[in-house]
């Protein structure tokens, strides 16, 4: 099995790592703007979790995906990384053949569709702490009363007099959704995430792997960290952008709670949210999202490749 490469994996541990502590303020912004009320544009965003929360506010929920997300992201990288050599090793009888387009975009549709799996219940936790916040939970709750009674005093009076976030943590909050929604609640807005994912990250390593082709000088054995750095900001850049739609949905569905539902499914989402806010609300975060994109696959990239030629001079 000389096609499989453990180091991958590291590889991608090490990137996702440095690209969470990257990206982590932004993502808590992007949630805010896709997933709550109040905020008239990213800007605004900023400032009322600047105002309310301090620079704390932007780390919302950092303790899980830093410790989540750069599995997630190791077993990314090595999934589609070892997936190309055992397409080449099918198709050419060498595993080190370099892969063609197609067999490269192939590669990148099977990763995001394996990346939900591992992925959706670290998302719908981030999201869930991240939209701990007060004004938050007033307006779903205060949502959720009037459907009941009404006129909404006992959802008011619940906010005024506790105050406390629903969940303490990453684990209390798995354990909760376990509780009151089962496993399927851990999944759920996982539909949302397989519209995200699988092309998400097709126009995440094709665009990489062309901008590198580009950028790198003839001749050159590796490709220079700038080119690096260049590239994979530009083809995160790409990929979050086109995928906003999806993970407007997605963060939509994570973020309804279940005392809260307002969403039946995929479908019934779009269709209020449309009706309710218009087409615009599906590029709700887009600049966030070019913004973000930047840095954090930036920071990917050159570390997942800097690390993978560590590890292989050894």
């Amino acid at each position: 099995m000389n096609w499989f490469h453990l180091d991958d994996f590291l590889a991608g541990w090490i990137g996702g790592a440095s690209s969470v502590i990257v990206g982590h303020p932004l993502d808590t912004v992007k949630t805010r703007l896709q997933a709550g009320k109040g905020y008239k544009n990213t800007l605004h965003c900023v400032l009322q979790i600047y105002r309310k929360e301090t620079v704390a506010g932007f780390f919302k929920g950092l303790s899980f995906p830093l410790a989540s997300i750069t599995v997630y992201n190791s077993v990314v990288f090595g999934f589609f990384n070892n997936t190309q050599r055992v397409l080449s090793k099918f198709r050419y009888g060498d595993g080190r053949q370099p892969c063609g387009m197609l067999d490269m975009t192939l590669a990148s549709m099977l990763t995001g569709l394996m990346s939900v799996g591992l992925g959706a219940p670290v998302d719908l936790v981030k999201i869930r702490l991240q939209m701990q916040t007060l004004p938050c939970l007033a307006e779903n709750l205060n949502l959720a009363g009037t459907t009941g009674n009404g006129n909404g005093n006992i959802a008011v009076r619940s906010v005024t007099l506790q105050g406390k976030p629903t969940y303490r943590g990453p684990i209390h909050c798995i354990s909760s959704i376990l509780q009151t929604e089962g496993i399927q609640g851990l999944y759920r807005g996982a539909g949302a995430m397989v519209l995200r994912d699988v092309p998400g990250y097709t126009l995440y390593f094709i665009p990489y792997a062309l901008f590198r082709r580009w950028l790198s000088p003839e001749g050159r054995s590796s490709p220079h960290p700038c080119s690096i750095w260049v590239s994979g900001g530009l083809a995160g850049s790409i990929s979050w952008v086109t995928a906003t739609p999806a993970d407007v949905v997605k963060s939509r569905l994570q973020a309804d709670a279940l005392h809260t539902r307002k969403y039946r499914g995929i479908v019934h989402c779009i269709v209020q949210s449309y009706k309710t806010e218009g087409i615009h609300v599906f590029f709700r975060g887009a600049s966030v999202n070019a913004i973000r994109g930047f840095p954090m696959s930036a920071t990917m990239f050159l570390g997942y490749e800097l690390s993978l030629q560590f590890f292989r001079g050894l």
